[in-house]
């Protein structure tokens, strides 16, 4: 594997090197981040009252999460004070913190993860999931999205991204494993982004591939039991 990306040296330059990465799939670079926040609020049964996004990096997923759920209380930690930084001026009105493992506080109700556990070192992730578990409220639930290993088109992004440089991507039955062997109920397993977005008149068409394992990513929702 290759040395830890320090996501510092990129933070000024995030947007423009994930629109190199993705732009022949989407012109859109918002694009991702709102799919991804859209199927999560379709698969909850109950609005979550506070939220966390872990990995929230300069906050491209925030505005959406306050789209979808403008009643919660919405807070993102990082690894990166840079990124952080970014974040905090740009979203005043939410909490960010620099994220170190830290359990205890007011449980959440949504732990919203996107492309970060790809990053974190393979040794680490049952930690790191079992801290995440720690922090929900029983009922709460974590929502974790992958890149597919399986799919061409994301092995070619991931391997000619430069904050990618670190990525050892995940199997889906890992993703799943991590999920239930820290104790959560697993809800959720899909498949997800087929389409691209110049094609989404055709975009009803995902709701019936979550089984197909040829998406872009795939998502694992699981709830701590009551």
């Amino acid at each position: 594997m290759s040395a830890k990306v320090d996501f510092d040296k990129h933070t000024e330059n995030y947007n423009a090197l994930l629109r190199e990465s993705v732009g022949f799939f989407s012109s859109d670079d918002e694009y991702f981040a709102r799919y991804k926040v859209e199927l999560v609020k379709k698969s909850l049964a109950i609005q979550p009252r506070r939220i966390l996004e872990y990995g929230c990096g300069i906050g491209r997923n925030i505005p959406f999460l306050k789209e979808c759920f403008p009643d919660a209380a919405i807070e993102g930690s990082d690894v990166s004070e840079a990124s952080l930084d970014m974040a905090r001026e740009q979203h005043p009105e939410n909490e960010f913190f620099l994220e170190a493992g830290q359990t205890g506080g007011e449980p959440y109700d949504l732990i919203f993860v996107a492309s970060v556990y790809h990053h974190i070192p393979p040794a680490e992730r049952r930690r790191a999931t079992e801290c995440l578990v720690q922090r929900l409220r029983p009922g709460g639930t974590l929502c974790v999205f992958e890149h597919n290993p399986y799919n061409p088109i994301t092995r070619r992004i991931v391997n000619n991204c430069i904050y990618d440089a670190d990525a050892v991507l995940l199997k889906p039955q890992e993703m799943k494993g991590l999920v239930k062997n820290s104790g959560l109920d697993l809800r959720t397993f899909e498949y997800c982004l087929f389409i691209p977005p110049k094609l989404r008149a055709l975009s009803w068409i995902e709701r019936h591939l979550g089984w197909l394992p040829l998406g872009g990513q795939y998502w694992v929702c699981g709830t701590r039991p009551t």
